[in-house]
């Protein structure tokens, strides 16, 4: 019993030892309940909101301050006509846009009825609930109020249309998140792991010595990867198209492109982890917990990124496929342009580069 008691403390005295498995035992649960604590919430507190009031009376001034002081809505900007709308949510200044119809005011109440347009992004269906459910909450509201003030029923009939996903199918916000989780995963996953392999079998040194150049290694690496990434690539798209509907409005030459840039983001990300890890068991873990998590929670594929808090909203920025999201929604559902997301292009473009400079610099240095 004495020999089993000590060998029991023996195992602890390992684990307190090792710092990497002290990080994974306490430094996790830790990490992963404030992702989850934070990341996970289905509130919104900043709904960007334009108001075209074609009425211009008591009754929508009355209902527009109601939105802003509600703690919900933020008013971004006043429109004068409404093809204004389609635009500001192409270039996303807007989260919803709503038309008060012109005499709103005396409509309501004279004949005690009065209709009133509510515009939202359909592209993220989750957000475009969240949103109309908001609006439809202050309407009711403010409605009961005005019935009482009158006594007399009144009723404020809300029309609600969703651009760009009228049926608000959950897949056409699923498919880009699913790409861009799939890319990275693959890309940034396998390439680290495959380069970790050759240092820990120690093939690496044999690479080497050998006539190629340590960045003709690296590339003989990456391209099958690269060539296999863009081959997903277009089979999500056939399969997203021809079995759930899901459209391209806008280029798909630019669609390529761009996945193309984003597909070296993620292989730079992967030769960065290699040069790190010196196990594939390490770059597996990396690759696993530093970015399937920060993927999935901060990219805004499922989650609203505006109701994090600010910490989680700034982490988010690092965050490769919060952009490439941008990029891909803009493209198959809006149907817009480089003219649109050149900034998130550039950001993408200026990512890979330094991943690239930081990888090439390191690998020197560890197998220098």
């Amino acid at each position: 019993m004495n020999s089993f008691i000590g060998f029991v403390r023996k195992e602890f005295y390992h684990i307190f030892r090792d710092r990497r498995t002290m990080t994974i035992l306490f430094g996790m649960p830790i990490i992963q309940i404030l992702l989850f604590g934070f990341a996970i919430r289905n509130e919104i507190d900043e709904v960007k909101l334009a108001i075209l009031d074609l009425s211009k009376d008591t009754i929508t001034k009355e209902i527009t301050d109601k939105l802003l002081s509600s703690g919900y809505f933020l008013g971004v900007r006043q429109l004068t006509a409404a093809s204004e709308i389609d635009d500001a949510f192409k270039q996303g200044l807007i989260d919803e846009a709503i038309l008060f119809e012109p005499n709103f005011g005396h409509q309501l109440l004279k004949d005690g009825s009065a209709s009133v347009q509510i515009i939202t992004d359909g592209s993220n269906p989750n957000v475009s609930r969240i949103v109309t459910g908001y609006t439809s909450a202050v309407l009711q509201q403010y409605q009961q109020e005005l019935a009482d003030m009158q006594n007399r029923k009144v009723l404020i009939q809300p029309e609600f249309t969703m651009l760009f996903n009228p049926e608000l199918k959950s897949v056409y916000l699923f498919v880009p998140g699913l790409m861009a989780l799939i890319l990275l995963l693959v890309s940034a996953l396998m390439t680290s792991i495959t380069i970790t392999r050759e240092k820990e079998y120690g093939t690496m040194e044999i690479l080497l010595v050998s006539p190629l150049r340590p960045y003709q290694i690296i590339l003989g690496k990456v391209i099958p990867y690269l060539v296999l990434s863009f081959i997903n690539v277009l089979t999500i798209l056939i399969t997203a198209q021809i079995v759930f509907g899901v459209p391209c409005k806008g280029s798909i030459v630019l669609l390529l492109a761009e996945s193309f840039l984003y597909i070296l983001t993620a292989l730079s990300l992967g030769i960065l982890i290699s040069t790190i890890a010196a196990s594939q068991q390490v770059a597996m873990m990396i690759s696993l917990a530093g970015l399937l998590l920060p993927t999935v929670l901060l990219s805004g594929f499922v989650f609203p990124i505006t109701s994090m808090p600010w910490p989680l909203e700034l982490i988010s920025n690092i965050i490769p496929a919060k952009w490439f999201l941008i990029i891909v929604r803009g493209l198959m559902l809006k149907g817009v342009g480089l003219e649109i997301f050149w900034k998130e292009t550039l950001i993408l473009f200026g990512m890979t580069v330094l991943l690239v400079v930081i990888s090439v610099k390191k690998f020197k240095i560890r197998l220098t």
